[in-house]
């Protein structure tokens, strides 16, 4: 297997949602993310003005990508089609995020579910500092370590 990661074009935003709608975890369709504000043009505007997102591709196929809020310092997703995940994608999709936050960071955060399966792989990159948001929610914190 072959996993590339390399920086999202505006063309790859439709492969984008249709690998976020393609998750079992905290599964969003379409529908949902628009009424909470997160549309094909939104992401691609993103893509566009600035360097915050990435993708995996194995033979030329978007099978996940990583999205970060630059100004905020937030890793706000990173998501790996079911079957491509444990083979290095997240993990890597995660670095290249975290690179380009650690520019204009000291500190990067996230937020998932306490419970989630996501949760332990972000403690297992690193990440921790872990506050409890509400009853079901965490927020995450990776330290810049070459500070």
């Amino acid at each position: 297997m072959n996993i590339n990661i390399r920086p999202a074009l505006i063309s790859d935003v439709d492969s984008i949602f249709d690998v976020r709608t393609s998750v079992i975890e905290n599964h969003l369709s379409r529908e949902e993310m628009r009424q909470m504000g997160i549309t094909e043009s939104v992401v691609a505007d993103m893509i566009q003005n600035s360097a915050c997102a990435w993708v995996a591709t194995e033979n030329e196929k978007i099978i996940g990508f990583s999205m970060i809020l630059p100004d905020e310092g937030c890793l706000f997703a990173a998501f790996v089609r079911p079957e491509y995940e444990g083979k290095g994608a997240g993990r890597r999709l995660v670095m290249a995020a975290e690179q380009q936050l650690f520019k204009h960071h000291d500190i990067a955060w996230l937020e998932t579910d306490k419970h989630s399966r996501a949760a332990k792989f972000y403690l297992h990159l690193g990440w921790g500092n872990q506050t409890d948001i509400n009853e079901t929610d965490i927020r995450l914190e990776k330290i810049n370590r070459r500070v």
